[in-house]
């Protein structure tokens, strides 16, 4: 059979057709893969940090029924107890140290008066409302500064369904 003759045969477009058809479902296949991997991944780190990112109750999940016990996974308020690249770690008012994340998009007020995050400092007493992540850390949305001498209010509680 002649070269020529079998690249413009029948068989020949049947077989690059075949071989164009197993790359597009390997590439398919390789995709699911990949998504299907990030998405194992996203929660097994969910599920690896819950009680660091939710804070689940302190004492074990029977002691308290009306979730007074919990810890806030939305935010925290207490003292600046370090600053390091663009993170706070804050002391809760129930001693549990948070990390606190901040973006471009974080509102930070001192008083009426909106401040950055570089104005933030040790010891400062701040109330922090935002996001849990899957790393046990909160992504906050606002941050309030607040007198070093007034009381700090305190962090905000779960919702908890009534029977």
């Amino acid at each position: 059979m002649d070269i020529q003759n079998f690249f413009k045969s029948k068989q020949f477009k049947l077989v690059l057709m075949g071989l164009g058809g197993l790359i597009v479902l390997l590439l398919v296949f390789q995709l699911g893969v990949f998504i299907g991997f990030r998405k194992a991944n996203f929660t097994f780190g969910w599920g690896d940090n819950y009680h660091r990112a939710f804070g689940g109750p302190r004492g074990g999940f029977l002691n308290d029924f009306e979730g007074r016990d919990f810890t806030s996974g939305h935010g925290v308020a207490g003292s600046i107890i370090k600053i390091d690249s663009g993170l706070i770690i804050v002391k809760g008012s129930d001693n549990v140290e948070k990390i606190i994340a901040t973006d471009s998009t974080t509102t930070i007020n001192k008083g009426r008066q909106a401040i950055q995050s570089s104005d933030l400092k040790v010891d400062d007493r701040i109330v922090v409302i935002g996001s849990p992540q899957n790393n046990g850390s909160v992504l906050a949305k606002m941050i309030r500064v607040f007198d070093p001498s007034g009381a700090l209010p305190l962090a905000p509680l779960p919702m908890m369904p009534r029977p």
